[in-house]
């Protein structure tokens, strides 16, 4: 499956109790919660590059399936993780975060979840 394309945020949801959780600062949720941040996946066999653009905030991740990387999160911290590839699901954990992003034809579906709270963003293929 070809995961290679650029991908706009389309809705998300629970959006700001996830950002409270997480720990990222009250005015960086209020300034990102309206932003539709676009996605690039470069994908070459089972390496991939994923690049995050929020507003002026750019997140870059490169990794291999299988293999531990080190990974930014969403509030900036470097974590070494790996990032396992099960159908067309992406899925990691990072510091009792599980994520999941399913590639459905031209849609992204990025599921976070920490305890009891889960993320949901849905983003289209552009």
């Amino acid at each position: 499956m070809a995961f290679t394309g650029k991908y706009q945020l389309e809705s998300q949801e629970n959006f700001e109790p996830f950002m409270k959780a997480i720990g990222l600062p009250d005015d960086l949720i209020q300034k990102g919660k309206d932003i539709k941040s676009l996605s690039e996946i470069e994908q070459n066999g089972d390496h991939f590059k994923v690049t995050v653009t929020t507003g002026t905030k750019v997140i870059v991740n490169s990794f291999t399936v299988g293999q531990e990387a080190e990974l930014e999160t969403l509030t900036g911290e470097k974590i070494k993780s790996t990032v396992n590839l099960v159908g067309n699901k992406l899925m990691v954990s990072l510091k009792g975060i599980d994520s999941v992003t399913e590639f459905n034809g031209d849609t992204i579906i990025a599921t976070m979840t920490l305890g009891p709270i889960v993320y949901k963003r849905i983003s289209k293929r552009i």
